[in-house]
Formats: C-alpha cells, structure tokens, sequence
C-alpha cells in the first residue's frame, strides 16, 4: 500500500503548478543553452489623488554611498507585462511555492520590500490589490536577526536607522520624499520564475506598516537593489500609452535580461560616481544621463547643456526613472519651457493653477489636451550621440482630472529637489533598456500596448 503524502505538502506542490501555470499563460518562456527568459504583463495604475508628489521615487530621499559593481552576467531572462496609469505595476513571484505580489517598478529607489500577512495599518488601508505575502506557506523565507551586519544604527541604506525589535529581529524604516513610508522586518527571500530557475536568496523589506497596498521593485544600482542582488546585468520595459478613459488598465512588458527587440535601440552612456564624489545634491545610484536639450515645436530652447549634468553640489543631474510620473526640470530649464509655452498659448493656461504642486502650465477643457497639443507641437528631449525621445503633439498634456490637462513637466524647484527628471510620463511607447554591464541606458520606439 503506497504510503500517503502529507497533506501541506500536497498542498503546495499543487500551488505551486497552479500559480506556474497561471504566469504561464500571460508570459512568454524562453530558453537558450545558457539562458532561462520569461515574460509577464506590466500593468499600470493610479495611487491616490495625490500621487504627482508620490511619484518624485525614493531616489531623492536619501544619499547613499554604497555603490557596487553590476555583475557581469545574468543566469537567466524574464519578461513580464505591466499595467501603467501613473505607476507600473509588475506582478512577480515571490517564495517558495511561488505567491503572486504586485510590485511597483521604481529604477529610482533600492530596497526592495512586499506586503506582509497580518500587516497593520494605523489607518484602514485601501483592499489590497493582491493577497499580502504570506510568510508561513514559503520553504524559502527567512528573517535577519539584529546580528546581522545590516542591522546596524545609521546603515547608509536606509532613511532611518535599522533597528532591533523585541523579537531581536532587524526592523526597518523607508520614507519617500512625499512623506509615504513602509516599515516592517528585512528578510530573505527568492523570486521562484519556474521550478528550476530562481533567484538567490535576497534581502527585502517585509512590510508590517505602509502607506500604500503595493510593494516596490526597488532596481537602482544600489549593492541592495534588485537587480544588484539578483544579478541582473540589463532590464528593460515598455511603458504603453496612458489611457484615460475608463476600461482595463493598457499592459506593457517588463523583460529581466536580453530583449528581443532591441537590434533597433540607441544607446547614451549611462553616467557614474565613485564613491569619492561625494556631492550633496548628487543620487550616485540613479540612472544618470546626459541631456543636451529641449525642442518644442520644432524650435530649440536656449539652454546650456550644462544645465542637465551636475554641478560642483551635485546639481543639475539628469535621471531617468520609472517610478516618477512627470518629467521635472530644474530652474534654468523649466523657465525656459514655461516661457515657451506661454509665448505659444499663454491667453489658454489656467490662471493661479499649480496641479500638484510643481506642475503650473495647466489648461481648462475636456478637448483641451488635443487642442493645446496641436497648437504646442511636439516635444523632444536631447540626449548624446543625436538620440532623442520624441513626445508627439498627443501626449504633451497630462488629463489630471477635472477637466483640466497639464502639460506633464513639473518645476524641482517646487518639489524641493536639484535634479532633472525623466518620468514615465515621457517613455510612453518607448523601450527603456538599462545595461549595467556596459554602462548605457537605451532606447526604442515602439507601440507598447501591443507587446502586452
């Protein structure tokens, strides 16, 4: 008589393949002699009424000074799909049999960190949008002791100091810059892509108290980001058209490793920092790029290339970032726009009107985002080697609710920041490709929605 198995471990071996099999459907798998690739869907979604603050990412919240070399390979390619309003959102597979967590992408922030079971909330949180992780069904998962070097007062990874917790279990803080934060205990954990390919074990925030339902794909060049941790030598996604209409949220596609399609992409030199340019206004971990320009209308703006590149402080970096909704231009760029605009429809503009906070060149009118963008024209940014994104006359203006559209470019100077900043605003139908091993950011046209 064959002798029964255990009924947990049925139990996850069948929630394993039922969630493989899930992914499965949605993703693309592909193998080579040397390479595991998969694909899921990316999605995107809104946060809050307040999410223009939200999206400015972790990257100006703190200074971190622990770089570390991306590896040289990656021993496997994953691609995913995502869904993008203002956030993109990547549903990932997180322990061991896999559990399915929805997860910001944010190439601006390091740590990675997921919803908890059991998580606590000062205030009633929104329904989650996926069930919060659930440590007790995972083989794989692991807490940090307080012993663990990590788990030492003022860690440059961390906004606050970690801590240890009555349970001498490291506990950790993360503020962003709009005052959102997540706290809980960091662990380890894999990312289980199929039964035979998953990550290392990595360090991640368990998160016991947030301000938000969804977790973070931190993927900086930080030594505790993602793609640092996983060895990830390139990443890339496919922001598809903003849809402001009401029906499904548009997909795009998220691939960890070798894209398909970039033979067409071009590449600018991705800037780095020792450790020893220390600067006080510089983000040594962010994807730094060197922008030449602005054109709107087919007319270029009289601004020094030097106002894109840091200075002496650390002022003037130009970052490109996911987890940022509008594009940000310090002073000296985003007067020179300003008074484009103006010269071009300011009788329109939305007098006294600064949506968010930062963004000012707002206009009334359901229609107004098709007429105010014939009359504006496209937009193009500048970058190295003549590369450009190309922002067409359709989406130079924002639909920010109320029947008011805002031309999607907010002024650093009122969010508090010295950077320029490449949102996910402008990398509509638009790979972006980050290749760590050779130091390049790239980029291609392409109609995001259909890859989904």
């Amino acid at each position: 008589m064959p002798m029964a198995m255990p009924l947990l471990p049925l139990f996850n071996m069948l929630l394993f393949f039922h969630f493989f099999i899930t992914i499965i459907s949605a993703a693309k798998l592909t193998t080579t002699n040397s390479s595991f690739s998969m694909s899921f869907p990316l999605t995107t979604h809104s946060l809050s009424t307040n999410a223009t603050a939200k999206m400015l990412s972790s990257s100006l919240m703190f200074s971190s000074r622990n770089t570390k070399a991306p590896p040289s390979s990656s021993s496997y390619n994953l691609r995913s799909t995502f869904k993008y309003s203002m956030v993109l959102i990547v549903t990932l597979p997180i322990g061991t049999p896999p559990q399915a967590q929805q997860m910001i992408l944010d190439t601006g922030s390091q740590l990675s960190w997921i919803q908890c079971h059991n998580k606590k909330a000062v205030k009633p949180p929104p329904p989650p949008p996926t069930p919060s992780f659930d440590p007790s069904l995972s083989s794989t998962f692991s807490v940090l002791p307080c012993t663990h070097p990590l788990c030492k007062p003022q860690i440059p990874d961390f906004t606050l100091p970690t801590s240890c917790d009555q349970n001498r279990l490291c506990h950790y803080s993360y503020f962003y810059a709009d005052g959102s934060y997540a706290e809980g205990n960091l662990v380890r954990e894999k990312l289980t892509f199929a039964p035979t390919h998953s990550t290392p074990p990595l360090i991640l925030g368990c998160a016991t108290y947030s301000s938000d339902a969804r977790g973070i794909l931190g993927i900086n060049r930080g030594r505790l980001s993602f793609s640092s941790q996983a060895k990830i030598n390139k990443f890339s996604y496919c922001v598809p058209p903003r849809q402001d209409q009401p029906g499904p949220a548009p997909t795009g596609s998220f691939y960890l490793g070798n894209n398909p399609h970039s033979t067409g992409f071009k590449y600018i030199p991705m800037l780095t920092f020792s450790q020893s340019q220390r600067m006080p206004n510089l983000d040594p971990l962010a994807y730094t790029v060197a922008m030449n320009g602005i054109r709107i209308g087919g007319k270029r703006l009289n601004i020094s290339p030097a106002v894109f590149r840091p200075d002496a402080g650390g002022s003037g970096q130009t970052m490109v970032d996911s987890g940022s909704e509008f594009t940000y231009l310090v002073s000296e760029a985003y007067d020179k726009v300003r008074k484009e605009v103006v010269r071009i429809v300011g009788p329109r503009m939305k007098k006294e009107y600064v949506y968010g906070g930062v963004a000012d060149m707002c206009f009334d009118g359901r229609d107004a985002g098709v007429e105010i963008g014939r009359l504006i024209g496209e937009m193009v940014f500048e970058f190295e080697k003549g590369v450009e994104i190309v922002v067409p006359k359709e989406r130079v203006l924002a639909d920010v609710g109320g029947g008011v559209h805002c031309i999607g470019i907010g002024s650093s100077d009122k969010l508090g920041a010295a950077s320029n900043i490449i949102g996910n605003f402008h990398q509509q139908n638009l790979w972006v490709e980050f290749d760590l091993t050779n130091r390049r950011v790239g980029f291609g046209g392409a109609d995001c929605n259909r890859l989904g």
